[in-house]
């Protein structure tokens, strides 16, 4: 974007384009003002220990990069680069690395990309999250709200607008800070700096059944379908999409908008469907109130569920972009922790409205599901952004009627087995409190954290936390 070419290796696929700190000599300039920069373009934080740069590996990449800048020279400016959705603890944690770092030497600002369908304009992404930011303990010396979206033979009028509009925004932070000439862009994976549109992989998790049975239903009933996905997601968009018309609330703002579990009737002509939307979900490392109350919600989602006949879908929603660390152990977790592998789980891949052909980026990524050992038994490759017009409407028109066919193929056996729990590991640490409660057994709850600790990748004392809910709810039962 700032260099006008095409000189950065982008790509918004499951895998990061950025090994090491590249640095470009870019000549930028506007009607007031004509300057030579040296852009450090940094490896992406958050990617999976599989991907390309792991994430242990990036935070120390950068640490020495900034470390060594600071005693070569001064840094002009750090730009903080995010994608412009929902405020995550990842995202605080990063910026808390790179404050650490040039503590008040060097002004960060912040870049909010992936906002080209932001509605009225681009700006309105700050206006909406200035004060939840500030909650989070982050000060930044500037911001700019932008695309950094490729303008291709598809694009129209208001994206070129977008993108000039992104240009000189990018540009003005530049030229208020221009003393100095080391510009270091730093970010998430998801939100790189050299990418065209970039998208954040978390994810989230959401339900199972306390019981020890396998049931037979007929297809009178409301096939169930949990969805679950990281926080920012598009979720509660997935579900409009799946109804055919506005049924849920989406929030464009970084606060969650389902706070528990939201259910909806959803019928695909004659069929009928009852979809639970889950609260999104952060990395469980940097969050012990998040993560539980999380693991609550699905909790009592199971138990519920399990009175009403079971499960028979498992939705896992994903933005396209980078696999993280954070969506292959949530995936762990609600797949083969709570559900013991026994539902079948398939996977809505979003915002690729861009793509020449959505299936594509399946074509290109699914080796990179594999390498994680993220296993789906069906995909669909999808857009959700519903305000678009010309060949992106008709995209959400296709979205429609191949979400719907994925769905429907994995709920269509009349006799097929709903699952309504199992014999698996959160049932096994249930039952093991309840005997610790009866007195009936030598179990020590210092030995039922390691299951939760080494099953879920959890943090120790989340895990602590969590076998005492359970404990609470033992003694209820």
């Amino acid at each position: 974007l700032v260099a006008g070419t095409q000189t950065a290796v982008t790509s918004c696929d499951a895998t990061g384009c950025t090994t090491e700190s590249n640095a470009y000599n870019v000549l930028i300039q506007n009607e007031t003002f004509k300057l030579k920069v040296k852009l450090f373009d940094t490896v992406g934080l958050g990617e999976g220990p599989e991907g390309t740069v792991p994430d242990k590996d990036a935070r120390r990449i950068l640490k020495k990069l900034l470390r060594d800048l600071m005693k070569q020279t001064d840094i002009h400016l750090l730009m903080y680069c995010v994608r412009g959705v929902r405020v995550t603890k990842a995202l605080c944690r990063n910026y808390n690395l790179i404050h650490s770092e040039v503590k008040e030497r060097v002004p960060i600002v912040l870049v909010a990309t992936s906002l080209e369908d932001k509605r009225p304009e681009m700006e309105e992404w700050w206006r909406d999250n200035e004060r939840s930011i500030s909650d989070f303990g982050m000060t930044f010396a500037g911001h700019a709200c932008v695309t950094t979206a490729t303008i291709d033979r598809y694009a129209g009028d208001e994206l070129k607008r977008r993108r000039t509009q992104s240009y000189h925004a990018v540009c003005q932070l530049i030229e208020h800070r221009k003393k100095h000439k080391d510009i270091v862009l730093a970010g998430e994976t998801a939100a790189s700096a050299g990418s065209p549109v970039h998208h954040a992989v978390a994810e989230e998790i959401a339900s199972t059944a306390p019981d020890l049975r396998l049931c037979t239903l007929q297809r009178t009933k409301r096939q169930s379908i949990v969805l679950f996905g990281d926080t920012g997601a598009g979720k509660s968009s997935l579900i409009n999409l799946m109804a055919g018309k506005k049924v849920a609330r989406t929030s464009p703002d970084m606060q969650r908008c389902t706070m528990h579990w939201q259910e909806y009737n959803i019928d695909f002509g004659d069929t009928p469907y009852r979809v639970y939307d889950t609260i999104g979900l952060e990395a469980p490392q940097l969050g012990i109130k998040e993560y539980l109350e999380f693991v609550e919600n699905a909790y009592q989602l199971i138990k519920r569920l399990d009175k009403q006949g079971g499960i028979d879908l498992l939705l896992f929603c994903v933005r396209a972009g980078r696999v993280t660390a954070t969506l292959q152990s949530n995936y762990r977790l609600f797949h083969e922790f709570l559900c013991e592998k026994k539902i079948p789980i398939v996977l809505a891949v979003t915002n690729l409205e861009r793509e020449n052909r959505m299936e594509d980026w399946w074509e290109r990524n699914e080796g990179t599901f594999d390498k994680y050992q993220i296993k789906v038994a069906g995909h669909a490759c999808i857009t959700t952004a519903v305000r678009l017009d010309g060949r992106h409407k008709d995209l959400y028109e296709e979205s429609r009627v191949t979400i719907r066919d994925l769905i429907d193929k994995f709920t269509a056996n009349e006799q097929k087995q709903t699952w309504s729990g199992g014999d698996n590991l959160f049932v096994s640490l249930t039952r093991k409190l309840k005997e610790l409660l009866k007195g009936s057994s030598h179990v020590r709850r210092k030995d039922l954290v390691p299951h939760l600790t080494k099953g879920c990748g959890i943090s120790r004392e989340v895990a602590k936390q969590l076998a005492n809910m359970i404990k609470h709810d033992a003694k209820a039962t």
